[in-house]
């Protein structure tokens, strides 16, 4: 089994990052399958509603030419999932988009869900995302850590006192929310996800915190083997109905040649 990793983060200036998320991903993989990690440059840098869409055209992209490269499984490793139902609308192989299936998997180990993510600019957002896969009256507290990607670096790097200031922070943000009623902690991205998973048992109080890069992770391989085994996927109704071979031809177009003409031309 190749599953197809999207990062939103960039590959060189977050090299300790990717390289710790490829060995872990593939450390905890099931025998015979392989995880390909790739970033995005200009990464997912300036926090907001339109970096947000433009990494998602581009994950796209690379989703379908992972399909065309014979991947079995896409995974959307960054936790807004933006672009998710456009690219399960474009391939036939399984997408898994890391916030969808850490929530609902968090939604099994308690009621109240409480969000970690890396900046208050997505509070909003996730609140968005919890109403749009159905669990809207289950995550009732969102907080960001208000950090960059980069402040993991060291941590990543094998820094134990950086790891430990990360951890000390992520705890900080999460234990009022605890306090306030939420049984489970749910990192909302991969790169807090993988600090906490190198912690076994992690827990602010008395409330489990979801391994983000492990749920997103093992979620494909279910997905690839029940394929495999029933010949299920997604709904091709309104829900997701399978994109044109034109729709994909021209969306292809758009990302590797941009508009083709000026909304003004010159001189006008």
């Amino acid at each position: 089994m190749r599953i197809f990793w999207q990062s939103f983060i960039d590959a060189t200036a977050s090299a300790a990052y990717m390289t710790r998320l490829s060995d872990y991903l593939n450390g905890i993989a099931e025998p015979g399958t392989t995880v390909d990690v790739f970033g995005i440059s200009p990464p997912d840098r300036h926090f907001g509603r339109l970096a947000e869409f433009r990494c998602a055209a581009i994950a796209i992209d690379n989703g379908l030419e992972a399909a065309s490269r014979g991947y079995d499984a896409v995974v959307i490793g960054h936790f807004q999932d933006p672009g998710l139902y456009e690219l399960k609308s474009a391939l036939t192989i399984p997408v898994i988009g890391a916030g969808e299936v850490c929530m609902h998997y968090a939604a099994r180990l308690g009621r109240r869900m409480a969000l970690v993510t890396l900046d208050d600019v997505f509070q909003t957002w996730h609140y968005e995302q919890a109403d749009l896969y159905g669990l809207g009256d289950r995550v009732k507290h969102v907080v960001g850590m208000n950090c960059e990607p980069s402040d993991f670096s060291a941590a990543f790097a094998g820094d134990d006192g950086a790891r430990r200031r990360m951890l000390a922070n992520f705890t900080a943000c999460a234990e009022p929310l605890v306090r306030d009623g939420a049984d489970v902690v749910v990192p909302a991205g991969v790169l807090p996800g993988l600090l906490v998973g190198s912690e076994y048992g992690f827990k602010v109080l008395h409330a489990p915190v979801v391994n983000t890069a492990a749920v997103a992770l093992k979620s494909a391989e279910m997905d690839v083997r029940l394929q495999k085994i029933s010949g299920i996927e997604v709904s091709r109704g309104p829900f997701c109905s399978l994109a044109s071979a034109h729709a994909i031809e021209d969306f292809r177009t758009f990302v590797a040649n941009g508009r083709q003409a000026p909304l003004f031309p010159s001189g006008a």
